[in-house]
């Protein structure tokens, strides 16, 4: 599935874009730069998860085909869509809509569509993410969850270069792979601001409080993706994109922190040479990208300012304080579903944290725990699906799994 040298086709026309996860903060990003390109990007449908409010004021915006939401009837996206036009002074819209747990997956196939972008969060962008290879577009992700507890599902779904990253960093080495060829990768190396405690102690991090965590000193994200980013999931979950995007082997893939944001990631070549992807930190530039791909998308953002005195610095990961990106190494190694129990134990305690219930050191000591305690035998086939055989099923039986079990602690 390696992006590293996809179809430099380009065509004139515009392209057709399907936005799941439309009213997050990925998808508001998204319709920002379709907003400020709309010779190159048409909105043809639109799917959120509960925000029918946002989403009926994106819809008089763009006038997809189609909306789709999950946990709002057609009667209650309807009023709000009256409302919004009423609001706008403009004719009530009718797109077709779509409602139910299954909304995001039939948008994704969405006939006349050629690009969605996945900005959901969480592994339940599996099943869209799916459905949107299965139907031949291309697909701009941001949902990594989606990648990294499908694996080899999602890997056998994409065509080559179907897949084109959206995450900053996987924009990064996607671009910096371009420099050379795939016998020529020496390793990748993916940088991390630290987030808001690097530099802390244990101790130190036993006293978070959930404010501090979604203090994050660069990126405006939501509250898992921030909690991860705190916590270096985040960081443990891109290491495992990786791999799977670019078949990089996970030895071979390391983490340095860069709290400046500026360098994204970088690609170290056989002969010693180095190519490192730099830009202001700004999700509008690779969510440009990977809906452009392979064409860049002019003015998306104001590049760097190389007329003021600047510095960048690089600092090792201190993996005894923040051990995620070991852990989830390990687990990526030892079995195709080990991930998903990773990801679903991870959001679990990510979710006891900010209630109150575990203290924030504790979100990657249950995470270890679980998947520790996880063995896909016994837990696959008392679900009745086979351990040897990777399928939806039993990714969904994985996580269910290790949802229960954190749940069971507190």
């Amino acid at each position: 599935m390696s992006t590293q040298n996809p179809s430099t086709t380009s065509s004139d026309a515009a392209r057709r874009v399907v936005l799941l996860g439309s009213t997050g903060s990925i998808g508001t990003q998204g319709l920002e730069v379709i907003a400020a390109a709309p010779d190159r990007f048409e909105v043809v449908a639109l799917a959120a998860g509960a925000n029918v409010h946002l989403l009926a004021r994106q819809t008089i915006a763009f006038a997809p085909e189609a909306v789709g939401v999950a946990t709002a009837s057609e009667t209650q996206v309807r009023a709000a869509l009256a409302a919004a036009a009423a609001e706008a002074g403009v004719p009530t819209p009718e797109p077709q809509i779509v409602t139910g747990p299954d909304a995001a997956e039939l948008i994704a196939a969405w006939p006349t569509a050629d690009t969605v972008l996945n900005g959901m969060t969480g592994s339940i962008g599996l099943r869209p993410t799916l459905a949107a290879l299965r139907a031949g577009h291309r697909l701009a992700l941001a949902n990594k969850e989606s990648l990294i507890v499908g694996g080899a599902l999602v890997k056998a779904a994409a065509a080559p270069g179907q897949i084109v990253p959206v995450d900053s960093e996987h924009s990064a080495l996607a671009q910096a792979l371009a420099g050379g060829r795939a016998e020529e990768v020496s390793r990748l190396v993916v940088t991390a601001s630290g987030g808001p405690f690097r530099g802390a102690t244990a101790e130190r991090l036993r006293q978070v409080t959930p404010a501090q965590a979604l203090a994050h000193p660069t990126w405006d994200m939501g509250r898992v993706v921030t909690t991860n980013s705190a916590s270096l999931v985040n960081k443990a979950l891109e290491v495992i994109e990786a791999h799977l995007l670019f078949d990089v082997p996970l030895d071979r893939i390391d983490v340095v922190v860069h709290p400046q944001s500026v360098v994204h990631s970088m690609v170290e070549f056989v002969d010693g040479s180095t190519l490192a992807q730099v830009s202001p930190p700004d999700m509008r530039l690779p969510i440009a990208l990977g809906l452009g791909w392979p064409d860049r998308v002019p003015g998306a953002v104001p590049g760097c300012d190389w007329t003021q005195a600047t510095q960048w610095t690089f600092e090792p990961l201190n993996e005894q304080v923040f051990g995620a990106v070991s852990l989830a190494k390990a687990a990526c190694a030892a079995s195709d579903t080990h991930m998903a129990v990773f990801n679903a134990a991870n959001e679990e305690a990510v979710d006891a944290f900010h209630d109150g219930r575990i203290r924030f050191d504790q979100i990657v000591e249950t995470v270890r725990d679980v998947v520790e305690d996880y063995d896909p035998a016994v837990v696959l086939l008392s679900a009745g699906q086979a351990p040897g055989e990777l399928t939806v099923e039993a990714v969904l039986a994985a996580e269910s799994w290790a949802r229960e079990t954190v749940r069971s602690r507190w």
